[in-house]
């Protein structure tokens, strides 16, 4: 389980309660960075019981320097059928705009990606927009091979407040997810 990756200027963490309201900040700059919904007021809460009941949902990573979160990064366990193995989703991984360029992106997946094999996961998976060349670029230079898919939701029930056309839960068939795909604080 990652405790703490000190680097310098800051450290790489698990999420904590006491950050969510920072995190729901991050999660509705990287909405926007992504052209996306805007994300519910009560993001906070509803990320509480994802992150923090036991088991946890979901694991988030938060990137701290001087004692303000820049960056996070939030994954899942899942399971391949294909593969009859789990494998960890990375859903988001963000850094904010003026820390870009610093490493801290090439940090956070590294630590999910440790995460993930401690875990007993054989894979990471997780997807882009495909106007996004940046990251695009980024994934390929930290090793990872994309593969041509389109991302589809449908709706099964009554939609929680706050999720809009395009953010990948209403069905709009665009194939994009509002957030980064990494994240996540723990074991998978």
């Amino acid at each position: 389980m990652l405790t703490h990756t000190a680097r310098p200027g800051g450290t790489i963490r698990p999420a904590t309660p006491a950050d969510l309201r920072a995190i729901a900040h991050l999660c509705a700059a990287h909405a926007a960075f992504e052209r996306a919904s805007p994300v519910p007021a009560d993001l906070a809460e509803r990320l509480a019981p994802a992150l923090f009941s036991a088991p946890p949902r979901a694991w988030c990573l938060v990137v701290e320097c001087a004692g303000e979160l820049i960056g996070y990064a939030t994954y899942s366990r899942e399971f391949s059928t294909w593969q009859a193995a789990d494998y960890v989703h990375l859903d988001c991984l963000f850094v904010t705009e003026a820390h870009r360029g610093e490493g801290w992106g090439h940090a956070l997946l590294a630590a999910v990606r440790t995460a993930a094999a401690a875990g007993g996961a054989t894979q990471l998976q997780w997807q882009t927009p495909d106007w996004n060349t940046d990251a695009i670029r980024f994934y390929h230079r930290a090793g990872a091979h994309g593969r041509s898919k389109l991302r589809f939701a449908l709706p099964v029930g009554p939609q929680p407040s706050g999720v809009g056309v395009g953010d990948g839960l209403a069905g709009d068939g665009i194939g994009q997810d509002p957030g980064c795909r990494v994240g996540g604080a723990g074991r998978p």
